[in-house]
C-alpha cells in the first residue's frame, strides 16, 4: 500500500482529474478515497450510487484489477466552490492474472473546493449517461 499522503489533492479544478488518476494508479483504495468528501457519492454502476464504506469497497474492486487509469478532461466548469467535470477515461491493460481489461467512457462528475483549498468529488459518476458495462 502507498502512504496516504503520497498523492496530493489538486488546488486547481482543472488538475483534479489528473490528480485523481495518479491516486487511482497507486491501486490503494485509501489513497483514492481521500479524493472524495466524506458523504460523496460514487456510482460504480448506473443507478447504483454508494457512499462511505460502500464507496471505498466499490473503488477497491476497480483497483483490484491493478490496471492503470488514463484521463482526458473534456470540460471543467467552475462556479464558486463547485465544479462540473466532463472527463473521457480509459482503464486498459491486463490484471495480475493476465485477464484483459478495457473500460472506457465519459465521466460526469461534481467536485467542491474545500476550506483547505483542495478539490474533492461530491459525485463521481464514471459512466455518465452510458448503459452499464457488460
Amino acid at each position: 500500500m502507498t502512504h496516504t499522503d503520497s498523492v496530493p489533492l489538486a488546488t486547481e479544478a482543472t488538475q483534479h482529474p489528473h490528480a485523481f488518476a495518479r491516486a487511482f494508479n497507486t491501486f490503494d483504495p485509501v489513497v483514492v478515497d481521500r479524493f472524495y468528501e466524506p458523504d460523496a457519492l460514487f456510482v460504480p454502476r448506473p443507478g447504483e450510487p454508494v457512499t462511505g464504506l460502500h464507496r471505498l469497497r466499490a473503488n477497491g474492486r476497480f483497483l483490484a484489477w491493478r490496471v492503470p487509469l488514463r484521463v482526458a478532461p473534456r470540460h471543467v466548469y467552475v462556479t464558486g466552490e463547485l465544479a462540473l467535470f466532463i472527463v473521457d477515461y480509459v482503464i486498459e491493460g491486463r490484471t495480475p492474472a493476465g485477464e484483459p481489461v478495457r473500460l472506457a467512457g465519459t465521466a460526469t462528475d461534481v467536485g467542491r473546493r474545500g476550506q483547505d483549498g483542495r478539490w474533492r468529488y461530491v459525485i463521481d459518476n464514471p459512466f455518465g449517461v452510458a448503459p452499464p458495462p457488460e
